[in-house]
């Protein structure tokens, strides 16, 4: 009850950092789609994470959260910068610490539309940068929608420089899927598939870790509010059981 209750306090100090306006959703928290913003359009958004592993001694709780301001360049092409991504932990010994992690730029180019095109589709570039960190990510977006109904892929390939001279590589590929049911034009519901492959030192992968929950979307006005619980169903040790991401968004 008492991490419930710290989540649910975060997540309402995330929220009011935006004010409502006018709102373009997101069906999904863990699943980008292909459509951009309109030429001339901001929107905000704030992200807030929920990890945990609520058994045994890895009893770990963390809280990541991203502050993001996003622009229609052109019909086309929408640019983002992550103004912070920090996160806050707490861990088996109780100690709790808040970390700043990285400051980042994406941009993601619309190619098709995923209402008049067959295949709606996009590409996806971010770049992260940190204290000792540097993270270089590219993702294809694909998405359909059927009348009421949304279906979106991605598939995505990060490369990661750590350390002190930024001597430790990484890589990671993951695959995002979602599906969403428009209930109501203010409510829709459904699930995310996300599924992660770590490569230490771009070397032998290590096992996958797969992750799968409903989801739900709610939009008013200019506001919309977008939140994913995701269990894992895999038994990696090492990954959290259980995240939640919650996705408050607004524009004007």
């Amino acid at each position: 009850m008492l991490k419930t209750s710290k989540f649910i306090l975060l997540l309402a100090i995330s929220a009011a950092l935006v004010t409502p306006l006018r709102a373009i959703e997101r069906h999904f928290t863990y699943t980008y789609e292909a459509a951009t913003l309109p030429k001339g359009t901001l929107e905000i958004e704030n992200w807030a994470t929920w990890k945990t592993r609520p058994h045994g001694h890895n009893d770990t709780d963390e809280f990541d959260f991203r502050h993001e301001f996003e622009y229609g360049v052109t019909d086309h092409l929408q640019a983002s910068l992550y103004v912070a991504d920090w996160s806050l932990t707490d861990d088996p010994q109780h100690n709790r610490s808040a970390r700043y992690h990285d400051t980042a730029v994406e941009v993601i180019y619309n190619l098709t539309n995923p209402v008049t095109d067959f295949l709606g589709s996009a590409i996806y570039g971010e770049v992260q940068v940190g204290d000792h960190f540097v993270e270089l990510e590219g993702k294809l977006l694909l998405q359909k929608n059927f009348g009421p109904w949304v279906v979106a892929y991605n598939a995505a390939l990060e490369a990661q420089w750590e350390g002190s001279h930024l001597d430790e590589h990484n890589g990671e590929f993951s695959q995002a899927l979602g599906i969403s049911y428009e209930v109501i034009p203010q409510f829709s519901v459904g699930a995310e598939l996300l599924h992660e492959v770590d490569i230490p030192n771009w070397k032998k992968s290590e096992p996958s870790v797969l992750y799968a929950g409903p989801n739900a979307s709610f939009r008013s006005g200019n506001w919309y509010a977008t939140v994913t619980p995701l269990i894992q169903l895999t038994d990696r040790q090492d990954e959290f059981d259980l995240q939640t991401r919650v996705i408050v968004g607004v524009h004007f």
